[in-house]
């Protein structure tokens, strides 16, 4: 507490430039808020948490410590742990540091975000009229606000491009991912071979219902993800949101659905 008053005191002792550390702090809140939010869902998230946890807890401990008492030691082993978790860092995080760039260097700079929201819809669309006409059974997870990475954890993961072509591969008969569920976060398909919670078969919203349609109103029932879902039976088209199954989807209405899911 000491430390937190003593703090404030020398920003106030700043006088007209204490702005520029309202400003510095505020920055340094949304390259963290950014960095959580890019890595939420995934393994990375975890260890950036435990990681700032330690550092804080670390930096607290040492300063309320060495301060009063002379353990220049321990400071000199802090010191040293943090280069340590520095070389670590870069080698736990080089698969989410390598998709920051990749997604810097293709999604901001080299195309426009309306460009690739109407790209991957027109794919998505692409794919499962053409799995409905051929009678091939298919659900796409679209997740968006809440995190999925507890289900991405249960199937196979891609990291590719949403294609047409793709899609259509994963879900042929006889494929090694084609049973269960795809899921994409933007314009990628994070994961396939996913598996889904199932809504009760006798409750109101699951009676009469295939697996993957209960599959698709248990994943939209616990998250704010949208669901597509072709039937193998039919062939219709069905869009699960809020728990909630609206079946055969004309282009239209699918269209903009999408593209409000995507964005």
């Amino acid at each position: 507490m000491d430390i937190v008053i003593d703090y404030f005191k020398r920003v106030a002792s700043y006088g007209p430039e204490w702005w520029y550390v309202a400003i510095e702090l505020i920055l340094i809140g949304l390259v963290v808020y950014w960095v959580v939010d890019f890595l939420e869902g995934t393994r990375g998230e975890r260890l950036f948490r435990a990681v700032l946890f330690i550092l804080i807890v670390g930096f607290l401990v040492l300063k309320l410590v060495v301060n009063k008492f002379p353990f220049q030691r321990l400071q000199l082993l802090y010191n040293g742990f943090l280069i340590a978790v520095l070389i670590i860092a870069v080698a736990a995080f080089q698969p989410e540091v390598r998709r920051a760039l990749m997604r810097i260097g293709q999604s901001h700079f080299w195309s426009s975000a309306s460009q690739q929201l109407s790209r991957t819809v027109e794919e998505l669309i692409s794919a499962v009229t053409e799995l409905s006409a051929a009678r091939i059974g298919a659900i796409v997870v679209i997740e968006r606000r809440v995190a999925l990475g507890e289900f991405i954890e249960t199937g196979v993961r891609v990291d590719a491009r949403v294609t047409s072509e793709l899609i259509k591969t994963i879900f042929q008969p006889g494929t090694a991912l084609h049973d269960m569920a795809v899921l994409i976060r933007g314009d990628r398909i994070v994961a396939a071979r996913v598996q889904l919670p199932l809504a009760e078969a006798g409750g109101t919203s699951g009676a009469g219902l295939g697996s993957r349609h209960r599959a698709a109103i248990g994943i939209t029932t616990g998250s704010d993800a949208v669901c597509l879902v072709v039937s193998e039976e039919t062939g219709i088209v069905s869009l699960a949101e809020n728990g909630k199954l609206t079946r055969n989807m004309d282009e239209s209405w699918l269209k903009e659905r999408l593209a409000k899911a995507l964005s």
